[in-house]
């Protein structure tokens, strides 16, 4: 009995490769899995070529009639194929061994080549397609900050000449994922000086430095502005700026305070993608130009919101640097791609980006998603410039005339100046065209191969004529010395019987 088991041992061990008296390993199964399948799989393509050679090269077939080479199309080629084979053979005897076909040995070589130019292409495109990620960096906290009424702390940035100097203020809300940082990428203080303007920009609720406010609207957004500019000693009326999605805070700005602004720049301005005002071609026109993500992605701001916060979590609050069109969802036209790809915008956006996300909480940016398609509270047809309409009935036509009264007018009365950008793809001309529609009052400036980016960011000339446009010829600040005139001695008797609490200088 001994003999025979040591004999079976033997068999085993010839058999799987394992020594006898030594436990079989998972690896000798899985080799041994593995080299029985590879042996199936040999069989099987046998198989399948006896099955071939027994279907399709039998004289009878349709290969063999229509290709063989007395067929006509075999005798058509025969030429060709013997002079590439003649060609060939001069490489025979140093490609091919000796005890090998010819024909069969050139098909080897030629699927090698082609398989190897398939991996060498995929491996390119997966080197360009990936870079490396590089994570976000949250710097330490810098901001200026003011304390609101109902104590929440805004943050702030002031740029430019003091606001007590200042001939011009301008205010900027930012738009979707951005900071009190953006501002106008890229402008000088020179040219801040040169014009004497003071630039104030402010993070939104829950972004940057700023606390969060979740039962925020429009109509505070505009209220929290109105604070700043009163904290800041911003004079009697300021210029609001509103580019892309931080639009809508300006409009609110039209809306609830526009006793307090001289004018509104807007810049490739975002409205209500679901605004009721427009008409079929304007929709279609707005929407056929963005993907089906950033659809889907209003969809679900308009009836899911919570969802939201999944995809920004995958996204730009990942703790890893993207691209903004992807991201975001956008399409951008070819001078906006070379724009976002140029270093010195990088570096700007990654900065902006870090300090929009330092909170690290993605229900401001659902807020901020959702205001964009919900109901503003107010439409864009109440800021049209038109007169005010009188009570019906002879009593209040008697009142008006005894009365004596001026026409009185609704709506902004002030300038409100649109820069588009005629091949932006964002924003989409179709957008600004709605707008101009509601509000014809509006001076709309189309700026032709411009696109998203290209004029607001990092373009000097742009500025300079943006500044223009809204100011005029350049003067300067503001000189405030008080000049003392000689006077009198009655003079002086007189000023000194005034009270001194209502003495003022200016």
């Amino acid at each position: 009995m001994e003999g025979v088991d040591q004999e079976g041992e033997q068999f085993r061990a010839a058999y799987t490769g394992v020594q006898p008296h030594k436990a079989v390993s998972f690896r000798d199964v899985v080799r041994e899995f593995m080299r029985g399948l590879l042996e199936m799989s040999v069989e099987f393509g046998r198989g399948c070529r006896d099955v071939v050679r027994q279907s399709l090269v039998t004289e009878d077939s349709f290969l063999v009639r229509n290709f063989s080479g007395d067929s006509y199309i075999g005798r058509k080629i025969k030429v060709p194929c013997d002079f590439i084979l003649r060609r060939l053979r001069l490489f025979n005897e140093y490609l091919v061994p000796e005890d090998k076909d010819p024909l069969r040995a050139w098909s080897v070589i030629l699927v090698v080549f082609v398989l190897a130019l398939a991996v060498l292409s995929v491996s390119i495109e997966h080197d360009t397609a990936i870079p490396v990620a590089k994570n976000v960096y949250i710097h330490p906290p810098s901001a200026d900050r003011i304390m609101l009424p109902d104590g929440r702390y805004m943050a702030y940035r002031e740029q430019g000449v003091p606001a007590n100097k200042a001939r011009f203020s301008m205010i900027i809300p930012h738009s979707f994922l951005s900071s009190r940082l953006a501002g106008i990428p890229g402008l000088k203080a020179s040219l801040l000086e040169e014009f004497g303007v003071c630039l104030l920009t402010y993070d939104l609720p829950g972004f940057g430095e700023s606390d969060p406010h979740p039962k925020r609207n429009l109509e505070s957004s505009a209220s929290d502005m109105l604070f700043l500019a009163n904290a800041l000693g911003v004079g009697d009326k300021f210029w609001v700026v509103g580019y892309s999605s931080g639009s809508l805070h300006a409009w609110a700005a039209l809306k609830y305070i526009p006793h307090r602004l001289a004018g509104a720049a807007m810049f490739a301005p975002m409205v209500n993608p679901y605004d009721s005002l427009m008409n079929r071609r304007e929709k279609y026109g707005i929407w056929e130009k963005w993907t089906r993500k950033r659809k889907f992605m209003y969809f679900l701001a308009r009836r899911f919101p919570r969802s939201l916060s999944y995809f920004y979590k995958q996204s730009f609050l990942s703790g890893k640097h993207g691209q903004i069109d992807q991201w975001l969802a956008l399409t951008l036209g070819r001078r906006d791609r070379a724009l976002i790809e140029d270093p010195v915008y990088e570096e700007f956006w990654q900065r902006d980006v870090e300090e929009s996300i330092r909170q690290g909480n993605a229900e401001p940016f659902v807020e901020e998603a959702v205001l964009q398609v919900s109901n503003w509270g107010f439409s864009l047809a109440d800021l049209k410039l038109q007169k005010k309409q009188r009570g019906k009935g002879i009593i209040n036509l008697i009142k008006f005339l005894l009365s004596g009264s001026e026409e009185e007018y609704t709506g902004f009365l002030g300038p409100i100046h649109i820069w588009q950008g005629m091949d932006d793809q964002v924003v989409p001309p179709t957008m600004t065209d709605f707008v101009h529609r509601v509000l014809p009052g509006a001076a709309v400036h189309k700026l032709p191969y411009e696109g998203h980016f290209t004029y607001f960011y990092f373009c000097d000339e742009c500025h300079r004529q943006i500044f223009t446009t809204l100011f005029g010829t350049p003067q300067g600040p503001l000189n405030n010395i008080i000049e003392v005139e000689h006077t009198s001695f009655d003079d002086m008797e007189v000023q000194e019987e005034v009270p001194q609490g209502d003495f003022k200088t200016g």
